[in-house]
C-alpha cells in the first residue's frame, strides 16, 4: 500500500519487504502492525481504567515524532514485535478476559487497516479507545465510525510555532481541530456509566514549560467550540525533560504555570474532566516497553 493515512501524506510504500515514512514502524515487515507491550495500564484518566485498568496496546512508531515525547522508544526507535492481524485480535481478546475496562489503542493511526481488520464485525464488550497525538485526517478517522467509541486525542497545540518547533507540524492545529471535530460528530456527547466513560471524546492536553499562551487558546478552542457536558478535557501535568533538552524544555513546568493554567481552564468554563497532579511527572510512570502481552 502507498500510505496517506495522517496529514504527513508522505506516500510511503509499505509491504512485506519495504517500510519508512514519517512514522517508521521498526519492522521490515511494514505491511503488519508492530507493537511494544499489551497489558492491563493504571495510568489512564480514571475514566478509562476501572478496577484492574485500561487494557492498552501501545503500537510503535509515530506520525509526530514530538522532542519531547515520554515514549521514544516505540515512538522514535526500534522497540517492537510485528503481529499478524490474527495476533492482535488474540490480544484483545485476552486483555478483555484480564478484566480491561476499554481496549485502548496507543498510536494506531499507520496502521488502521490491520486495526480495523483485527475488530471485525464483533461487537466487544468494552469500548474500543483510539489512543492519538491528534494529527489526524478526517477521512481515516471517518473508516472507524461504528468501530471506536471512544475517542482519546492529543490537543497538543493551537499555535504553529511550538507546534513546529517541538513537532515538525507547524500545521498541526488546522488538521487536529478538523479531526477532533469528527471524532465529536461520530460519537456525540460523551456517555458515562458507573464511573467509566462508554462513548464520547476526551480531549488531552499537556502543559509545556514556558508554553502557557499556548495551552491558553488550546483551552479557548475546546470551550469556544464545545458546550458543557459535550466533550471531557484532561490537563496534563506530566512534563518530563528529555536528554538533550535545552532552554525552558530542560525544566518541568513550575507550579505558578500548571496553577495559572487550571485557573483558565476553570475561568473558561470547561468543568467536565480532570487535572493532574504534578507529581506524575516522573520516569516510573512510563511503562516498560518490554514486549509483554505481546
Amino acid at each position: 500500500m502507498i500510505c496517506r493515512l495522517c496529514p504527513r501524506d508522505c506516500g510511503a510504500e509499505r509491504t512485506e519487504t519495504k517500510g519508512g515514512g514519517v512514522c517508521r514502524p521498526p519492522s521490515l515487515l511494514a505491511s503488519l502492525p508492530v507493537a511494544a507491550r499489551a497489558r492491563l495500564h493504571l495510568w489512564e484518566e480514571p475514566c478509562l481504567v476501572g478496577d484492574h485498568g485500561a487494557g492498552t496496546v501501545f503500537f510503535s512508531g509515530c506520525n509526530l515524532r514530538c522532542c519531547f515525547c515520554q515514549n521514544k522508544p516505540i515512538s522514535q526507535g526500534d522497540v517492537g514485535k510485528p503481529l499478524t492481524v490474527e495476533r492482535l485480535r488474540e490480544i484483545f481478546h485476552e486483555l478483555i478476559d484480564q478484566g480491561a475496562a476499554c481496549l485502548d489503542l496507543v498510536t494506531p493511526t499507520h496502521f488502521t487497516d490491520a486495526v480495523l481488520e483485527a475488530l471485525g464485525d464483533e461487537e466487544w464488550p468494552v469500548p474500543v479507545v483510539w489512543n492519538c497525538g491528534g494529527y489526524e485526517k478526517p477521512e481515516t478517522l471517518r473508516r472507524l465510525e461504528g468501530k471506536v467509541r471512544v475517542y482519546l486525542p492529543d490537543l497538543k497545540y493551537a499555535l504553529p510555532e511550538p507546534a513546529r518547533k517541538y513537532s515538525g507540524a507547524a500545521d498541526y492545529f488546522d488538521w487536529a481541530s478538523r479531526a477532533i471535530l469528527e471524532m465529536f460528530r461520530q460519537t456525540g456527547p460523551y456517555q458515562m456509566e458507573d464511573g467509566l466513560l462508554k462513548r464520547g471524546v476526551l480531549i488531552r492536553h499537556l502543559l509545556l514549560p514556558g508554553e502557557l499562551e499556548n495551552t491558553r487558546r488550546v483551552i479557548d478552542w475546546v470551550a469556544e467550540t464545545f458546550r458543557p457536558g459535550e466533550v471531557l478535557f484532561s490537563l496534563m501535568a506530566q512534563y518530563t525533560p528529555q536528554p538533550g533538552a535545552v532552554g525552558s524544555m530542560a525544566r518541568h513546568v513550575t507550579k505558578a504555570e500548571y496553577r495559572a493554567a487550571v485557573a483558565y481552564m476553570e475561568n473558561c468554563g470547561i468543568t467536565d474532566g480532570y487535572t493532574q497532579e504534578r507529581t506524575s511527572a516522573k520516569e516510573e510512570y512510563t511503562p516498560d516497553f518490554d514486549l509483554r502481552g505481546i
